[in-house]
């Protein structure tokens, strides 16, 4: 939800000390995290020992539907056989499974997209702190502005989307009570001029909404 990763080395250290199996949910990771955007398990580091499920899902940073699940081959035997909704789901039209795989060839390839990701999270987050907006630990494109109160995050996201920027309100229950927030989401589509037209909006947005509590 607020785009901070997982301890995953600890994690893999847990789960070996208690035999215990680590399932990594990669859906924000994949395609822009790591070399060639593998995502945040790198196959160099790890394998099915250390994480015997990864999934991932392919409407993100892929940009087209659907999603996967790796693992060895007794874990996608079993899935294909017992798993309900692998069972009874249709699968993907041809034409978006060749899309998928010309997207991966994107990713895989287009190097300089991620690094001007990085290049535009690093920016925001300098721009943000210029203006002593207060953005939660994040160094991936989920860049998460904690407001507080409900009503008041979601006056400012639709202060934003008049101002022409769709930031999702986030409130409980799916973020703790009195920690609503913005929810922030950068792509390489963006431009400079986008996120210093955002941090200034931003900036005059919960300036006026500090006062509005539910």
């Amino acid at each position: 939800m607020d785009g901070d990763r997982c301890p995953l080395e600890a994690l893999v250290r847990v789960a070996g000390q208690r035999d215990a199996w680590l399932m990594i949910d990669d859906a924000h990771g994949f395609g822009v995290i790591g070399k060639c955007g593998v995502g945040s398990v790198d196959p160099a580091r790890y394998d099915t020992r250390q994480v015997p499920v990864l999934m991932a899902t392919l409407g993100k940073a892929v940009g087209t539907s659907g999603a996967f699940v790796c693992g060895d081959d007794s874990l996608i035997e079993f899935l294909i056989q017992r798993a309900r909704n692998y069972i009874y789901t249709t699968a993907l039209p041809a034409a978006l499974a060749e899309a998928t795989l010309k997207s991966l060839e994107i990713v895989a390839s287009e190097h300089w997209r991620r690094e001007k990701l990085a290049e535009l999270i690093s920016r925001f987050r300098r721009r943000a702190g210029e203006l002593d907006i207060t953005v939660l630990p994040s160094d991936t494109p989920i860049q998460p502005v904690v407001v507080g109160d409900a009503v008041a995050v979601l006056a400012a996201s639709q202060a934003l989307a008049a101002r022409g920027f769709m930031i999702t309100a986030i409130r409980p229950p799916t973020v703790p009570l009195g920690t609503s927030r913005l929810r922030i989401t950068l792509t390489a589509e963006h431009t400079h001029e986008d996120i210093d037209r955002l941090v200034t909006a931003l900036g005059e947005v919960l300036a006026s909404s500090a006062n509005i509590t539910g």
